[in-house]
């Protein structure tokens, strides 16, 4: 699920009574969303329940499922997703069923309180987890052995955890770029993360962090990128025109976007000229001038490379979508 590959990535999610609407959401919807924006089948899923019966929210709506979780030799990749009263769903049997089928995963995701059903099962030797910081101390407590962290997400080898509904989103979005790329991960990210600062802009989302915590010369900086797609702007002229140095913008782009404003810039180029390849009739050339590139056959490149597939391949392949 970490690799970039060809076929699609089959998962399982084993959602537990009492899960929460946005905690679902924040598994299914980052990939459903690359789905979507790729035109392909990058990922599917399989939505599965203790008993085989819907799965009861603390909405109060039931979700239908798939099927009944069966302790079977399925390697796909397992989402443990849970949400309050995990010890109610902690019995004998879901322990041993959980312990035996982490024998054939490839990858076993706690998310949120699915890493209490996990470490019940005993999943956790030797690896970092995290859990929602109000459980930190209890978790700590039960489980002296493991080694418990205060992180948003964590990523051990065959085991991830997660520490609520919005760490589950970054790391659904970091799972997608380590795959797909940056500029796919960015593309996802601007699909449910919105917010407006004080002055009514647009803050640009990030894969890592949430945009209100974005320092304002990053802010102004991203704003700055979204607006000169067409005609981008030298590293020194954004950074004067966002009153930062230079050196000091890489900085923030780094802490906040882990890349350099030149890997971001053109990924927001890339992506604004992907969606003129997929929903417009312009040529490449015209394309290429409208997000930056000095000719189409550079356009082409960068966009094959970005993208695995040439803006031909996409238009064929997505034709009559």
């Amino acid at each position: 699920m970490l690799e970039s590959q060809d076929k699609t990535v089959e998962i399982d999610i084993l959602a537990f009574p009492e899960t929460t609407l946005i905690l679902l959401a924040a598994v299914i919807e980052p990939l459903r969303a690359a789905n979507r924006i790729s035109g392909q089948p990058l990922y599917s899923w399989r939505l599965l329940s203790p008993d085989g019966g819907p799965v009861e929210t603390t909405a109060g709506i039931q979700i239908p499922v798939d099927g009944r979780f069966e302790a079977d030799k399925d390697s796909r990749p397992l989402f443990v997703v849970s949400s309050y009263n995990w010890r109610r769903s902690a019995t004998t049997a879901m322990k041993m069923a959980l312990s035996r089928t982490a024998r054939y995963r490839s990858l076993i995701v706690g998310i949120e309180s699915g890493s209490w059903l996990m470490a019940e099962a005993g999943l956790f030797a030797d690896h970092r987890v995290t859990v929602h910081w109000e459980d930190n101390e209890e978790f700590s407590a039960r489980y002296p052995a493991l080694d418990v962290v205060r992180e948003r997400f964590v990523i051990d080898r065959r085991r991830m955890t997660t520490s609520g509904s919005i760490p589950t989103l970054d790391l659904m979005l970091e799972l997608v770029r380590r795959r797909l790329g940056y500029s796919m991960a960015l593309e996802v990210a601007r699909s449910f993360i919105y917010e407006r600062d004080g002055g009514g802009r647009d803050l640009l989302p990030s894969p890592h962090n949430s945009p209100g915590t974005m320092d304002r010369r990053l802010t102004e900086a991203v704003r700055l990128m979204e607006e000169t797609v067409d005609q981008p702007l030298s590293l020194q002229r954004l950074a004067r025109r966002a009153k930062v140095s230079a050196r000091h913008l890489q900085s923030l782009f780094a802490d906040a976007f882990g890349v350099s404003p030149h890997v971001h810039y053109l990924a927001l180029r890339l992506n604004a000229a992907r969606r003129k390849v997929i929903e417009t009739r312009a040529t490449f050339a015209e394309i290429a001038a409208q997000t930056g590139f000095n000719s189409a056959s550079s356009f082409s490149r960068s966009y094959r490379t970005q993208f695995r597939e040439s803006p031909s391949d996409t238009r064929k392949r997505l034709h009559g979508r």
